[in-house]
């Protein structure tokens, strides 16, 4: 690579001078060992956003793969966590310098950085805080609203996706875990799935009951299907495709149950969080919930938990202002 200039000013700016191939850039290589498409996506704009802070250029436009990442110092990594933890959430910050740090090992690895160099540069404290998650919880009545909405589908659609809505709530799976289901993932005595595709690509056990197991089993019978993608998408006639969903439909199909039910838009994840937080208030110990959930630290969990709230709410009932 030609001679690179570092200057250190506010933002640090690092000119490229020309590509690396893939096969010996670490940006690229780092992104492709990240385990799914999701990740991949986040990353990507991860280390878009760091380009456009190193380079002073746009955000949508900062060439991250041209940057000469090797060339990166503390004094530039340092400089770079001062300008994320005033401009953006703890949360957010944190994944901006998880990224980096992946692009700088692979630099590492690669023979393109000392080991005292990469283990300077990656020297940097975290972005320290607390923020509230982001969404929403559902309310009971809003869980019933979306299934008779589905119950009066008469399309296979409708007990589809009260299935959907069922595993989404009771199991409290991400998107991309439930369109990962297969058939084989399922078995309907015990209501035990197969969990595949969680963050970092490990796997779980979840339990289906109650209605979500019948609605589950309800899907089963209409169908038809006795292997393969759990969930497939259905056209306006009412036909089935053989094809898995992707997790953008389920977000897509939520919108339009929400719509039909007359219930304020939600995300997938809203009824993860719901789940969590009935699944705490209801007295189950928050290390099941978090194995449940997937959730790798407990301390993710909490951020769920809606007892600390509903404890201040009532010691503020407990003033009395005079008016």
């Amino acid at each position: 690579m030609t001679d690179i200039t570092l200057q250190l000013v506010p933002p640090t700016v690092i000119v490229a001078l020309n590509h690396l191939p893939l096969d010996r850039n670490p940006a690229a290589i780092y992104i492709a060992s990240l385990s799914t498409e999701r990740s991949r996506t986040v990353t990507r704009q991860a280390l878009r956003s760091l380009a456009s802070l190193i380079t002073g250029e746009d955000a949508h436009t900062a060439d991250y793969l041209a940057l000469p990442w090797s060339a990166l110092r503390y004094a530039h990594t340092a400089a770079l966590r001062s300008l994320l933890a005033e401009k953006y959430r703890p949360a957010t910050a944190n994944r901006l310098l998880s990224a980096l740090k992946g692009v700088l090992k692979e630099c590492w690895r690669l023979g393109m950085m000392s080991a005292e160099e990469y283990a300077r540069a990656v020297d940097i404290r975290g972005v320290r805080g607390e923020t509230i998650p982001a969404g929403r919880e559902l309310a009971q009545g809003e869980l019933l609203a979306l299934v008779n909405a589905c119950k009066t589908d008469t399309s296979p659609a409708g007990v589809r996706d009260a299935a959907i809505l069922g595993l989404l709530y009771t199991c409290g799976l991400r998107r991309a875990e439930l369109v990962a289901l297969d058939v084989e993932d399922v078995d309907l005595e015990t209501g035990r799935l197969h969990v595949r595709a969680g963050k970092g690509n490990k796997e779980r056990t979840s339990y289906a009951a109650g209605g979500a197991l019948q609605a589950l089993n309800d899907w089963l019978v209409l169908s038809g299907i006795h292997s393969g993608a759990l969930f497939i998408p259905i056209n306006k006639g009412g036909k089935l495709s053989q094809r898995r969903m992707t997790a953008q439909s389920i977000y897509n199909l939520l919108k339009k149950r929400a719509h039909g039910a007359n219930v304020k838009d939600f995300s997938p994840h809203d009824l993860r969080r719901t789940f969590v937080g009935d699944m705490l208030e209801r007295g189950v110990d928050i290390a099941t919930v978090a194995k449940i959930a997937g959730h790798a630290s407990v301390d993710t969990t909490k951020r769920y938990d809606r007892r600390p709230e509903e404890t201040k709410r009532k010691a503020a009932g407990k003033l009395h202002f005079p008016y």
